[in-house]
């Protein structure tokens, strides 16, 4: 496979020990296969219900999928002030530019902050909400 970006030939490696990634040695760029980028996400946060939808603002690009040649398409990830390129017309991966996955990686660790804030938050208010019911029985 080449890379859509510069047209190296991509090798493959292990992406920090666990998944198995086609990396372009010029450009840094890498293919993650269709189910990839959810074992990315979820190094840091693997709450697949929380994470929110994932494609966003689709539109073509003059980059073709390293599989299989077609055009692939740009999106706004999660609604994030990020774009990726993914294969739409087969679903065959995701191209990340070089400092994308620690991007997906920092959006995704925030996310998890987020989704925890909230359920701590929730859970306070359900406690005031309890005491403030407790104590007008009372009365």
């Amino acid at each position: 496979m080449n890379c859509p970006k510069c047209n190296a030939d991509l090798v493959k490696k292990y992406y920090k020990g666990m998944i198995e990634v086609d990396s372009c040695p010029s450009c840094r760029g890498m293919w993650l296969d269709f189910n990839e980028l959810d074992k990315l996400e979820d190094v840091t946060f693997d709450d697949d219900i929380h994470k929110g939808s994932l494609v966003h603002f689709q539109s073509k690009t003059r980059y073709p999928c390293p599989q299989c040649g077609m055009g692939m398409d740009e999106f706004q990830y999660r609604l994030y002030d990020l774009k990726l390129d993914f294969c739409a017309e087969n679903h065959h991966g995701f191209w990340l530019d070089a400092g994308e996955d620690d991007r997906v990686m920092e959006l995704m660790r925030q996310r998890a902050k987020d989704i925890q804030r909230k359920v701590d938050a929730e859970s306070a208010w359900g406690r005031t909400l309890k005491e403030m019911h407790l104590f007008l029985k009372k009365k």
